[in-house]
């Protein structure tokens, strides 16, 4: 039995941990349906980063003068996809990085471009790939989207936790966050699931 413990536990060792992103890019419902769609991701929460605690309620959010941001918390496995494809996602199909405080018909800081970075290499690719987006000029105005360290991240009421899913035919769904999954599928078809 010994063995087996000590063979179980080396192949724990041997597996590859689990990696936190956390980024925010106008509502939450739709950024947290389009991660929960990718290989390789275990988990996604909606919620708020950039404030503190005792503002990280909806209603107080809502109102721009808190420092959040509507984000999300994705946690993934790196053996199965990278934070650079993450970010790839993000920049391609979660949201518009050109647009500032606002994403579509929502307005506010709350609704900004933000890479929350947890350590200095999630801080280096995310600003190496602005660079590389910047200079192919993938887009056709300034990215906006900032780059910035994670405090802490709160998560959102349960209510808002999983919304496109329970909430499939909601006309802002339909209209906003139903088009990101199908550029998903049609830009990143080996990473949609």
């Amino acid at each position: 039995m010994l063995i087996f413990a000590l063979g179980a536990s080396l192949n724990a060792a041997a597996a590859p941990l689990e990696q936190t992103a956390v980024f925010a890019g106008g509502c939450f419902w739709g950024v947290d349906a389009v991660f929960k769609h990718v290989k390789g991701v275990t988990d996604v929460v909606s919620g708020y980063a950039g404030g503190d605690a005792a503002t990280a309620h909806y209603e107080q959010v809502g109102t721009g003068d808190t420092g959040h941001a509507e984000s999300v918390r994705i946690r993934f496995n790196p053996a199965q996809v990278s934070y650079q494809q993450l970010l790839q996602v993000f920049f391609s199909v979660a949201h518009d990085p050109t647009q500032l405080n606002r994403q579509g018909p929502d307005v506010g800081s709350q609704y900004r471009s933000v890479i929350f970075y947890g350590s200095a290499e999630q801080q280096k690719i995310a600003r190496s790939y602005i660079e590389q987006l910047t200079a192919a000029r993938t887009f056709p105005a300034p990215i906006v989207t900032q780059v910035v360290p994670l405090k802490a991240f709160y998560p959102a009421e349960d209510y808002h936790q999983n919304y496109l899913a329970l909430h499939p035919n909601q006309p802002y769904i339909v209209f906003n966050d139903k088009p990101k999954l199908e550029r998903l599928y049609r830009q990143f078809p080996a990473l949609y699931q």
